[in-house]
C-alpha cells in the first residue's frame, strides 16, 4: 500500500476522531457508507448545502473541499456533530486571499502544535499494546506514519493501552484491516490496525492492559500492529508517552 494512500486511509480516521466520536460514516452503523476512493472531491459548488439521507458532516467537507471543523464552527454544529435531513448548512463561501490563507496556515499550524501538548500527567502513563521491533516509527511529515508499527508474530496479543471505552472495531477502512478504536476521556484515542482478531465490541468498557486483539496482518503484507494515541484528533509520537518496552507506565 502507497504512503498516499495509507494517509489518505487515515485522515478518514482522523476524521472520525475530530467529531470526538463515531459519525455515522464511520461506525458501520450507517447503511449508506461511500467509497471516497471513488467519490471526487470538491464537486459540490454551492454556497449551501441542505442534508440528505445518509449524509455525514465528513460525507458533506468531503464533496465540499471542506475541512470538518469549519463546516461545524460556522453552522454551530456541537459533537456528536448530528445532522437532520432537511437541514441546510452555510458552506465557508469563496476561497480566501493569499495573504488571508497564509495568515490561516500559520495559524492552523500554531493550534496543531498546540495540540500536541497534553497535560503533564498524560506522559508515560499509557502501556505497550504489545511487544516487539518498531519498524516504522512516527512521523509528523505530510503524508508521514501517525504512528509507530510493532513487528510480532501472528496470534500475538494486542492489550489495550489505558482505560477507557471502545468506540470503533470494524474493517471498513481500505487497506488497514481489522481495526480498534478506544476513547480515554475526554482528550485521548488510541488506535490499533492489522488485528488477526478482535476481542471486544463497540460500547465496551475495557481496562488498561486487556486483552483486545491478536496480530495479525489484515489490510496489509506483513504481521505486525499499527498504532496510534490520539489527543484531541492530533496524532502524537507514541514514544514520547509510552516508558520503555517491558517496564509499567509510572503513573
Amino acid at each position: 500500500m502507497s504512503t498516499g494512500s495509507k494517509w489518505a486511509g487515515w485522515r478518514r480516521i482522523a476524521a472520525c476522531l475530530t467529531l470526538g466520536l463515531l459519525l455515522a460514516g464511520c461506525s458501520g452503523k450507517n447503511a449508506y457508507n461511500r467509497d471516497y476512493d471513488k467519490l471526487p472531491k470538491g464537486t459540490y459548488t454551492g454556497k449551501s448545502y441542505t442534508v440528505k439521507r445518509g449524509d455525514t458532516l465528513y460525507y458533506i467537507a468531503w464533496i465540499t473541499d471542506s475541512e470538518v471543523s469549519d463546516l461545524a464552527r460556522i453552522n454551530k454544529i456541537r459533537p456528536p456533530y448530528s445532522l437532520e435531513v432537511g437541514q441546510k448548512l452555510r458552506l465557508s463561501g469563496s476561497a480566501p486571499t493569499k495573504t488571508a490563507a497564509t495568515r490561516r496556515k500559520t495559524s492552523s499550524s500554531s493550534a496543531a502544535i498546540a495540540k500536541q501538548t497534553p497535560p503533564p500527567g498524560a506522559a508515560r502513563c499509557w502501556r505497550w499494546p504489545t511487544s516487539g521491533r518498531i519498524v516504522q516509527a512516527y512521523s509528523n511529515s505530510d503524508g508521514g506514519n501517525k504512528g509507530i508499527d510493532i513487528a510480532g508474530k501472528r496470534g500475538q496479543p494486542i492489550y489495550a493501552s489505558a482505560k477507557g471505552k471502545v468506540v470503533y472495531v470494524g474493517n471498513q477502512l481500505r487497506g488497514y484491516g481489522n481495526l480498534i478504536m478506544i476513547k480515554h476521556g475526554e482528550d485521548f484515542i488510541t488506535a490499533y490496525a492489522h488485528n488477526d482478531t478482535t476481542l471486544v465490541r463497540n460500547g465496551q468498557d475495557v481496562k488498561t492492559g486487556q486483552k483486545i486483539g491478536t496480530m495479525g496482518s489484515t489490510g496489509t503484507d506483513s504481521v505486525f500492529l499499527h498504532f496510534q494515541i490520539r489527543y484531541h484528533a492530533t496524532a502524537l509520537d507514541p514514544q514520547r508517552y509510552l516508558p520503555p518496552q517491558g517496564s509499567s507506565p509510572s503513573c
